[in-house]
């Protein structure tokens, strides 16, 4: 029962050894103990209000490179509506263009076709007046080569001028 109940020196000795541990601890050790827990409860605030910052900015550049897609791919829209509209502007212009030269270069050829056919019809006219001049000068050669058929035949002719 001795160990259970220490004697009053050895109580003291205890406490005395207790104190100074306690005292050289407070003086020395617990200022830097609780120095570097203080330093280390700061960094970690430190990297948490750190992370949080940095969490935000990437959501916000998450944010804003969603919006700049989003326009991107609204620009790209509207130039592919452009670039067809322009295509289709251009290729209507195209076939517009070539209706006229068509109608154009038609009406063309139908005027010279006519000119063209004007001028064979003058021609032809002309050669077959030249003909019947011919053919009739030679036939009246020969049937007036004497007088009394010219007399007869002139004589003809006036009287049907007179009937007509």
């Amino acid at each position: 029962m001795e160990l259970l109940l220490p004697k009053l020196g050895l109580l003291a000795w205890t406490l005395l050894a207790f104190l100074v541990v306690l005292f050289i601890l407070s003086k020395f050790a617990w200022p830097a103990i609780i120095k570097g827990l203080k330093e280390r409860e700061n960094s970690i605030t430190e990297s948490l209000a750190t992370a949080e910052r940095v969490k935000t900015e990437m959501a916000q550049l998450k944010a804003e490179n969603e919006e700049l897609l989003a326009k991107a791919r609204e620009e790209r829209a509207v130039l592919l509506k452009e670039a067809r509209e322009t295509k289709d502007k251009m290729i209507n212009d195209a076939k517009e263009q070539a209706k006229i030269e068509a109608n154009k270069i038609i009406s063309e050829a139908q005027v010279a076709i006519n000119a063209q056919k004007m001028a064979a019809l003058t021609e032809v006219k002309n050669q077959a007046g030249k003909l019947v001049i011919e053919v009739s000068e030679k036939v009246l050669r020969r049937e007036l080569s004497d007088k009394s058929a010219q007399e007869t035949h002139i004589k003809g002719l006036v009287d049907s001028l007179k009937l007509n």
